[in-house]
Formats: structure tokens, sequence, C-alpha cells
């Protein structure tokens, strides 16, 4: 699984002129399934993203995690983080799961995000959204559950 995890003072996802996702101070999770993926790169990905100590303490320092600071969740499949690009000019997606199993997995990440007292919000899989956020520092962070760099 790879991720780009964004701090945020708010977020939206909008299908068809709708808002069917929201979230104030929290996480937005750009969320791509691979070939290959498994219920141990939910788990990894879950423990690291919800963790993750990149929220400001009394002192100002990255040293808070969402779970600390009762932060919510907008997560957003995005199978396009897959995307290879090393010839040409057209991406290839080769390495991006199927879809059948990229929304079982993507669907449990959402539920072990959300087991795990954390408020989720969520795009639509498979669907055209546009993502609307403030990025808060700006702090973006990329994941690969298989420990390579994204």
């Amino acid at each position: 699984m790879r991720a780009v995890v964004q701090r945020v003072t708010s977020a939206d996802v909008t299908v068809d002129d709708q808002i069917i996702g929201r979230i104030e101070r929290g996480l937005v999770v750009l969320l791509g399934v691979q070939t290959g993926d498994s219920s141990p790169d939910v788990r990894y990905m879950c423990d690291k993203i919800i963790g993750l100590r990149i929220f400001g303490d009394a002192d100002g320092k990255m040293n808070l995690s969402l779970q600390d600071i009762g932060g919510a969740a907008l997560i957003i499949s995005q199978f396009t983080l897959l995307a290879d690009v090393r010839k040409g000019k057209r991406p290839s997606f080769i390495g991006a799961a199927p879809p059948d199993q990229a929304r079982l997995l993507y669907t449990e990440f959402c539920d072990l995000v959300l087991s795990a007292g954390v408020p989720v919000a969520t795009g639509q899989f498979a669907a055209d959204m546009q993502v609307r956020l403030v990025n808060d520092g700006p702090v973006t962070i990329i994941l690969d559950s298989r420990g390579s760099p994204a």
C-alpha cells in the first residue's frame, strides 16, 4: 500500500457537486492499493498513520498523533499513486491492485482506522472526486507498506 498523508485544518470531498465527506482538524489520506497487498499491509498502514506524531504539542513541536489530538481522517482511494512513469509519458497502472481487491482492502483500512477510535470520512471508491483541503504546515508524508520510498 502507498499513502500520501497530509495534516489539515479542514478538508472535504465532493462527487457530482455534493459533499460526501468532510473533516476538520486531522489527516487526509490518499491511499493506493498495490497488487499483492493483504491484511498485514492494511494493519501496518493503519498503525503507522494513526500513530504519526505530526501534530504540535504545547511547545509547538511535532509530538502528538491523530489519536492524541482527537482528530479525524478523510480517506480517499487513489490508484494513481501506483503510477509507473519510468517509460514514456503515459502512466502505467499495472502495479495497482484490481478494483475488487483494492475496494476490499480500502474498506478494511477505513474500518480499522474507525475501530481505533478515529472518526472517518471517505470518498466514493472509483468515482470522479474533487478533494479540497487546507494543508496545515504544510505537512505531507509519503508512506509505503513495503518499506520502499514512494
